[in-house]
């Protein structure tokens, strides 16, 4: 293991890109399978892996959603989660924020109520048993109806404890921001953060990324890469110290490269970008992976790490003495290294 190796495993990380239900590894999928009378088409989860081939946004997110049959009852999404949260720790995550899409699962009859309470279980435990921190995030599927999310907003409200903000996730091609205003001005009214996917080189990007910051006035940005495109919208981002989070190795299967390039002109720009998995199970990495490839194709130094990392933490969806008290364990690693 090389020294940025090392540092990059044992620094104190923050995750703020995750699907969870896009820490579905097959393995997990079979048992969930098998204990729900349910029978996948490939013969072992290696089958299943090998099957994972996207060219594209579309091609990802039909296997994505397929997938997800397997979750029926609350202890499946407990399990879910766990099993992301066990996999966090062990990589030395310390803070996950976590997206979950309830319209995947009510669109098939499965309620809003079980998937909340099983996802909430799991990170209640793993804030006792395993010393790592969660909160949610609900996201809309923005090739649904704005209706159908402003329902399930409207659905959340009796758990909104639980839940620290939305954002808008899955396809983008004729789904633009604007289409999703007003429920995102509701949701904001609610006391809800907000976010939203402004997914690479897809169809306007650079306007999803305005209409980001114009007319929903986010909190932050997932994605966000195509913001370099235009001088003004990255000046702006900086300006409001608007984190990015980006997610390397599923950037590989949409462009054909981690966007390291842009990483690394985000860094000197003191644009908060941070680094993230995205959709690990599918992707084949989690957060320390996502670090690695990037150091494997462009020279990233300790300090660089560190600087990616007090990003997330900085834009973390925390209290103030909480981020403080993240920042210090970072600023200790430091020293002892």
């Amino acid at each position: 293991m090389t020294g940025i190796e090392e540092f990059i495993a044992g620094v104190p990380k923050c995750e703020l890109h995750l699907h969870i239900e896009g820490t579905l590894e097959p393995e997990l999928k079979f048992e969930l399978a098998a204990r729900n009378g349910l029978t996948l088409p490939y013969a072992d989860a290696a089958a299943m892996r090998a099957a994972y081939e996207f060219h594209d946004l579309p091609s990802f997110l039909r296997v994505y959603y397929e997938g997800m049959a397997v979750l029926l009852t609350e202890q499946d999404f407990y399990d879910l989660a766990w099993a992301y949260l066990s996999k966090a720790q062990a990589q030395h995550v310390r803070y996950a924020e976590l997206f979950f899409d309830p319209q995947a699962h009510t669109s098939r009859g499965v309620s809003f109520d079980t998937v909340i309470r099983g996802l909430r279980r799991a990170v209640l435990d793993a804030r006792r048993l395993l010393d790592v921190r969660a909160q949610l995030i609900m996201c809309f599927l923005r090739d649904f109806s704005a209706e159908y999310a402003m329902a399930t907003l409207l659905e959340s409200l009796p758990y909104k404890e639980w839940i620290v903000g939305v954002g808008l996730d899955s396809d983008e091609h004729g789904n633009p921001p604007v289409k999703f205003a007003a429920v995102f001005e509701r949701a904001r009214a609610e006391g809800y953060l907000l976010t939203m996917h402004c997914d690479v080189d897809q169809e306007n990007s650079t306007e999803h990324i305005r209409q980001c910051l114009e007319v929903i006035d986010v909190d932050r940005i997932d994605h966000g890469v195509n913001s370099l495109d235009d001088p003004a919208l990255h000046t702006e981002i900086a300006r409001r110290g608007l984190g990015l989070t980006v997610c390397p190795i599923s950037n590989g299967y949409v462009r054909g490269d981690l966007g390291h390039e842009a990483i690394r002109r985000m860094l000197d720009l003191g644009m908060r970008v941070t680094v993230n998995s995205d959709d690990p199970a599918y992707f084949n990495g989690y957060v320390t992976e996502n670090l690695l490839a990037l150091s494997e194709a462009i020279t990233i130094s300790p300090q660089d790490v560190l600087q990616l990392e007090r990003n997330a933490f900085e834009v973390a969806w925390l209290p103030n003495s909480l981020k403080d008290a993240y920042l210090a364990e970072l600023a200790a690693y430091e020293q002892a290294r």
